[in-house]
């Protein structure tokens, strides 16, 4: 793992990455429900992605989707130099159109389904995972707190927007059931959002 975040930081690739606890903490979601199939929005240099692989059974997959293909092609080489390469699926270009393609492909529901992208698009990602989820999918969506920012009302800070418009979609929508868990760690003062689909 450690040689993972050294090889992004060699490459120049912006130090976003899931903290460690966090990444922990995905594994352990992956391994309580039993996952199989995986969805992550946002792969970056594949830290979190070693986290899941490292958790799937024999025959467990994750498609992980990145805009940057210097950002892929690094988490390439991290996730085939741990050994877990085989499990993982990267798929490059804007992350609407890569979910819209696996709708459109009829794919397997995912089990376990991780937002980390653009916050913006928050409610579009939401939106996708949910069409391709099924009855107890997991959907977590990380960076919702922003240290604070997301409960001030004059704020005009896109992430901020976004997020809460996905806020808002959670709270709205009945086939799912919430809720967000703030974080204080080796990265500040953040959260995480966590749902599950009650209804197919």
């Amino acid at each position: 793992m450690d040689a993972a975040l050294e090889a992004n930081a060699a490459a120049g690739l912006p130090s976003i990455d899931v903290a460690p606890n966090q990444g922990k903490l995905l594994h352990l979601l992956a391994l309580a429900t039993g996952a199989r199939r995986v969805l992550e929005v946002g792969t970056l240099g594949g830290y979190s992605t070693l986290w899941l692989a490292r958790a799937l059974p024999a025959g467990g997959r994750i498609v992980t989707l990145e805009f940057q293909a210097k950002h892929a092609e690094v988490a390439r080489k991290n996730l085939d130099r741990a050994g877990v390469g085989k499990k993982v699926e990267i798929r490059v270009g804007p992350a609407a159109e890569s979910l819209a393609a696996l709708v459109r492909g009829k794919v397997k529901p995912f089990d376990l389904i991780f937002i980390d992208a653009d916050k913006p698009n928050n409610p579009v990602y939401l939106k996708f995972a949910l069409k391709l989820a099924r009855r107890g999918t997991v959907i977590m969506i990380d960076n919702v707190v922003r240290e604070g920012a997301i409960a001030d009302a004059r704020s005009k800070d896109p992430a901020v927007l976004g997020t809460r418009a996905m806020f808002d979609m959670l709270a709205a929508e009945p086939r799912l059931t919430a809720t967000a868990i703030q974080t204080v760690g080796s990265k500040g003062y953040d959260g995480f959002a966590l749902a599950v689909v009650t209804k197919a």
